[in-house]
């Protein structure tokens, strides 16, 4: 019985898969009507997913029961979408495309080389160009470029049976209806009314009653580093993007949004990671070689700074040879503080109406951060490395503890100074306007190494050699 219930209970939890599905509907034998029929049942990211799982001829079978509609919103999902697009004649790729939000047909077409990009663009639609050539204008560091033109506009003077005939009509060819824009009678943006306001509102109350007059927006030549956080904070299902003139040219949705924050995060993480770019899984070994070759060169000429320095404490290393042992946990330990301090501080330099007082406020707390740390953990290296020295290696309790104090506060020190490195340091990047996440974890780990050595060996000669004299 009780493996009945457990049997019963795994069955529930496993997960359907709707892709081997699907290709079991393509291949079954059944009329296009049925399987068109059973098609509406899937959502189109599983049918995209089931592309790969089908030949060539199958494919080709399933774009016609589909139609050219279904087929370019199951594209949208598609990340390889070219070899897709190979299949097809230039007419019918064209039309697919056309049938895209302006964003995902811009996507599309980045997959495809120079010249039947040409060839698609010039077999669609006017309006289907001026959107695309409107999104390809902007460089992909500005918000324009990410924005989609799929939205509902309608003007202020409207009343609300004419509003709601206006979204009827234009929902035909724009599906985010969930917020409704509105335009002054000169064009420029004047708020935006929720979808459910509308619905509910009686004939006769005005329609200027329901619009939101201070709705976020964003400018399309902004960056988006620098307004990321804005449409984060915002969390509406889209945001309007407004020209110079203050006329709405498109909408950034969550999607969309979801979309950003993930390419600058894997921005960000390839640069804290010593890279210049994002690694892609396709890419040749030569692209890869290029993208990390020039931070590994400024971190080899660091890393041959740390090692002349600690060439020029041989004397002491030579004297006292049993301190090298604790070299390795100054190091690491003052690297780790300063990663630390790193990302604290390029989480907090998004915000870009950060004050000077809080930046210098923000060294200090890092500072006093690290010092506290720095102070327990010397005192524990202090305790537990005298023992060690002490009881393990055989050597005097003067000596023993010694040696264990110097390492307790050249730990001490380096954590304290290595925390201000990593909070100096990418506050100066973004002083001279360069991303501070090029102030990489790398770099910060060099750095901090070389603030490490003279810090540990200095004090070992100051300490042991001409103070204590062992």
């Amino acid at each position: 019985m009780m493996f009945e219930v457990e049997k019963m209970e795994n069955e529930e939890i496993m997960a359907p898969d709707y892709v081997q599905e699907l290709v079991e509907l393509i291949r079954s034998g059944e009329s296009e009507e049925t399987i068109a029929e059973q098609l509406d049942n899937y959502h189109d990211n599983d049918i995209a997913s089931a592309l790969d799982e089908l030949n060539d001829y199958e494919r080709k079978k399933l774009y016609q029961i589909l139609g050219i509609e279904r087929v370019s919103e199951v594209f949208a999902y598609l990340d390889d979408v070219g070899k897709y697009l190979d299949e097809l004649e230039l007419e019918k790729a064209a039309d697919i495309i056309e049938n895209m939000d302006a964003d995902d047909a811009v996507d599309v077409l980045e997959e495809v080389d120079e010249e039947t990009r040409k060839q698609l663009i010039e077999l669609m639609d006017e309006e289907s160009k001026e959107d695309i050539n409107l999104i390809r204008s902007y460089d992909e560091d500005e918000i324009g470029s990410k924005m989609t033109t799929n939205y509902i506009e309608i003007s202020r003077k409207l009343s609300i049976k004419q509003a709601m005939r206006e979204l009827i009509a234009q929902a035909e060819e724009n599906d985010n209806i969930t917020t409704i824009y509105v335009k002054d009678d000169d064009n420029s943006f004047y708020g935006a009314i929720n979808l459910k306001d509308l619905i509910i509102a009686r004939n006769y109350v005005e329609l200027d009653s329901l619009i939101s007059q201070s709705y976020p927006y964003v400018r399309d030549h902004e960056q988006i580093a620098d307004c990321i956080e804005r449409l984060k904070d915002y969390a509406e299902d889209s945001i309007p993007v407004l020209n110079e003139t203050n006329e709405l040219i498109g909408v950034i949705t969550a999607q969309d949004i979801v979309e950003v924050v993930d390419d600058e995060m894997g921005a960000d993480y390839a640069m804290l990671a010593g890279m210049t770019e994002e690694a892609e899984l396709e890419e040749s070994v030569l692209e890869s070689i290029k993208k990390r070759l020039p931070w590994l060169v400024v971190l080899l000429a660091l890393s041959m700074c740390v090692s002349t320095i600690t060439g020029l404490f041989e004397s002491v290393i030579s004297q006292l040879a049993i301190i090298v042992s604790f070299q390795s946990l100054i190091l690491g330990m003052s690297g780790n503080v300063g990663t630390q301090s790193l990302a604290v501080t390029i989480r907090v330099l998004i915000d870009e109406n950060l004050e000077v007082k809080q930046k210098f406020g923000m060294m200090f707390r890092e500072m006093r951060v690290g010092f506290s740390n720095g102070l327990i953990l010397g005192l524990l290296s202090f305790v537990f490395i005298g023992m060690y020295i002490w009881l393990i290696k055989g050597k005097t309790p003067e000596y023993a503890f010694a040696i264990s104090a110097c390492v307790g506060i050249a730990l001490m020190l380096a954590m304290t100074i290595s925390s201000l490195v990593g909070t100096v340091v990418p506050i100066f990047f973004h002083e001279i306007k360069v991303d501070p996440a090029v102030a990489s974890g790398p770099l910060i780990t060099t750095v901090n190494d070389l603030v490490a050595v003279v810090t540990y060996y200095g004090f070992a000669w100051l300490l042991l050699i001409k103070v204590l004299q062992l």
